[in-house]
């Protein structure tokens, strides 16, 4: 029994070894770029300068922001951004009276949809900001998400 163990781990180590080898597998991939400057800004404008550069954005109705009305649980918000700007490289969500207002940044590839879904913390009432990075233009849409404090409505 523990010589098939020990043929099969070789042979799986083996596999493994000859498709990095090969450039069948990366690390690249799993190494991402995590931007720590901008999850422990401050501010909004901290936050936007330092994943962009700077803190200007242009409004656009382009932009479709999906979250509820009103959360009843801050600790899970589910959000989803989409938008049809073409060249997306960057969407950014910002929680604009978070403690820590990046809540999310995702790097998109030139062939990508502009559409990503997550969930959000949410201390309190607070707008939730996307930024949209397309063509190195920053555009910008908000929306107002009411946190109640145990669903409750306070």
């Amino acid at each position: 029994m523990q010589r098939r163990t020990f043929l099969k781990g070789s042979l799986a180590g083996t596999t493994v070894a000859v498709a990095v080898g090969a450039g069948l597998l990366s690390p690249r991939a799993v190494l991402a770029a995590w931007p720590k400057s901008a999850f422990a800004a401050k501010t909004v404008q901290d936050a936007l300068s330092a994943i962009y550069g700077s803190a200007d954005t242009s409004p656009s109705n382009d932009i479709k922001i999906k979250a509820p009305d009103i959360a009843e649980n801050g600790a899970v918000v589910p959000v989803t951004i989409s938008t049809s700007i073409p060249g997306i490289s960057d969407i950014a969500i910002i929680v604009e009276k978070n403690g820590l207002p990046l809540a999310a940044n995702f790097k998109l590839s030139s062939s990508s949809k502009g559409f990503v879904a997550t969930r959000i913390k949410m201390g309190k009432t607070s707008n939730v900001i996307a930024v949209v990075k397309a063509g190195g233009k920053s555009y910008s849409a908000r929306k107002d998400v009411k946190v109640t404090i145990g669903g409750c409505g306070g």
